[in-house]
């Protein structure tokens, strides 16, 4: 479907996750549509640096500063006002994809409606756990605090002209109803989901990976997996020097792969044993249902979407704390259950792409 009135909004493009996913099916079903962003930065996507080739991307004057891309934490002081740069004069409906990083929202939109995708309310403003370490210096600590509170008002303000919100989860939408005193209609990110459940032969050993960050928490799996002596996979880029940090605690059963591409990871999902998850209020976490997508269990902690995507003792395992010891109870509870493969299969279709773009369809349709 394309649709020449509608523009598209995303933070920034220097990372491939789940928010990236989404706004790539977004421009599959709009392909006429320009992407607005802050900054564009293909070179730092691995594998998928060629996802984004082609498209009509409009990005800010940061573009075309030196070393740009290394100021991404800074930049987010003065996001609002240069998102109120762009020019959105023409357009009927303007998608914000809104990852946390910035405040896409405060747009001027002009004479056109405007749905947002959120993914969540910035984690950093509202004391949710971030990839990168808050600083000890207390004369920073009091400029940051400051301009937290700047920019929460900032965020709170620019919620008001969203005509829509779309939640990517009830965990979202209840941040949603709490920090912006509005409702949110629930559309799950889109997993690509096989037609059929292939049946293979599984191997002998554990994956986890995605964004290699801190609030994973990727350091548990690989301590508890270095301690039974399992054999563990650890898949995605490092942020932050994490990456390196889990490589200095893992022993020799732990196998790091770096950014690897899709058909690589559908290979390592499809063979695993189960995937680890740790994420701290993750906001939705579609690598667990990708994996599940493949007939591979889930053995995760029981925080945010996992909530929504995982069914304890069915698709998966669920633990209630973040440690090592409760993630190799986990382990050893999953050695002693059967979960079938078709159960997981049929949880993950919940998450299709087809019932995404039903429901972006339907919600734009309204507008």
């Amino acid at each position: 479907m394309t649709h020449p009135n509608i523009a598209l909004v995303h933070d920034y493009i220097k990372e491939y996750g789940g928010a990236e996913r989404v706004l790539e099916t977004l421009h599959e079903m709009y392909p006429d549509a320009p992407v607005f962003t802050l900054l564009n930065a293909p070179k730092f996507l691995g594998p998928h640096k060629n996802r984004f080739a082609n498209w009509d991307i409009r990005a800010s004057f940061l573009q075309n500063l030196p070393f740009s891309y290394k100021f991404i934490s800074i930049f987010r002081l003065i996001a609002p006002w240069i998102f109120q740069s762009f020019d959105f004069s023409g357009y009927d409906v303007i998608i914000v994809s809104a990852t946390g990083a910035y405040q896409p929202n405060i747009i001027n939109k002009k004479n056109a409606k405007q749905i947002c995708y959120c993914h969540t309310p910035p984690r950093y403003l509202y004391g949710y756990a971030t990839a990168r370490e808050q600083s000890k210096n207390p004369v920073m600590k009091a400029f940051i605090a400051i301009m937290m509170h700047i920019l929460r008002m900032v965020d709170f303000a620019s919620s008001k002209q969203v005509d829509v919100f779309i939640a990517n989860s009830q965990n979202i939408a209840q941040r949603i109803k709490k920090f912006y005193r509005k409702d949110a209609i629930v559309v799950y990110p889109p997993v690509s989901v096989p037609n059929k459940l292939e049946v293979v032969k599984k191997g002998n050993y554990f994956l986890a990976g995605g964004r290699l960050a801190r609030p994973k928490h990727v350091d548990l799996l690989v301590k508890a997996c270095s301690t039974m002596g399992v054999s563990l996979k650890v898949f995605g880029k490092s942020f932050a020097g994490y990456g390196e940090q889990l490589q200095k605690i893992a022993g020799p059963t732990i196998e790091f792969l770096g950014e690897i591409s899709d058909e690589q990871k559908s290979e390592l999902m499809k063979h695993a044993k189960a995937f680890l998850f740790a994420a701290e209020d993750e906001d939705f976490g579609i690598v667990p249902v990708e994996a599940q997508a493949f007939g591979t269990p889930v053995i995760a902690y029981n925080s945010g979407g996992v909530k929504e995507t995982v069914i304890d003792k069915k698709t998966g395992i669920l633990f209630n704390e973040l440690s090592e010891k409760a993630v190799i109870d986990a382990i050893k509870q999953f050695e002693k259950n059967k979960i079938g493969p078709k159960d997981c299969f049929a949880n993950a279709q919940k998450f299709s792409k087809q019932n995404f773009e039903k429901g972006i369809q339907k919600v734009v349709e309204s507008v």
